[in-house]
């Protein structure tokens, strides 16, 4: 299996694509998350980021605190989004941050699986986003299989969880892509 990393590059690559073919006109569009346009979804990535130093770093949420709370995209959204993957990039690539413990809301957490939430979360939206201004919405197919792999036998606890949509029911001849957006109530 490709190494967590580089997994997670793959994700942010294909999100700053994805962020880069927004046009000006687009940044109000909907997206698949129902509750998010366009420019509240790549603000929710980059607050995403923004957390990754801090955390990697040994803070706590409650440390961290509300710093990111709020729209920090500024005017140069593309800007921002790059400034914040490259800081978030630089944390997890520090020697041994994948084997500390971060300290989530929900409690300690290897680094290695938060680095795994990080790439879930960049290769969801990065579909959300392609599907909301109309660009490429062809997904990584290993990625794919890895986080499938990984959130399939979590299933119901992803749906209790009330952080997504309900799963949507998809046929037995779907391809892998079409699977893991319907765990996460999307249809492709």
């Amino acid at each position: 299996m490709t190494e967590p990393l580089e997994l997670r590059r793959r994700a942010a690559d294909a999100f700053d694509r994805h962020v880069a073919a927004v046009r000006a006109e687009q940044w109000r569009a909907p997206t698949p998350c129902t509750e998010w346009d366009v420019r509240e979804l790549v603000n929710h990535l980059v607050v995403e980021q923004l957390w990754v130093p801090p955390l990697m770093g040994g803070a706590t949420v409650a440390e961290v605190g509300d710093r990111f709370d709020g729209d920090q995209l500024g005017d140069d959204p593309l800007a921002t989004w790059r400034a914040s993957r490259a800081a978030a990039d630089a944390a997890l690539a520090e020697p041994g941050a994948l084997e500390r413990a971060v300290h989530l809301s929900f409690g300690d957490t290897p680094g290695e699986e938060y680095c795994f939430q990080l790439t879930t979360d960049l290769l969801v939206h990065g579909w959300d986003l392609a599907r909301a201004v109309g660009d490429d919405e062809t997904m990584d197919l290993e990625l794919v299989q890895v986080v499938h792999e990984r959130i399939g036998p979590q299933a119901d606890q992803l749906a209790a969880s009330g952080l997504f949509a309900p799963p949507v029911p998809v046929g037995a001849d779907a391809d892998p892509a079409t699977r893991l957006l319907a765990l996460f109530g999307r249809r492709a």
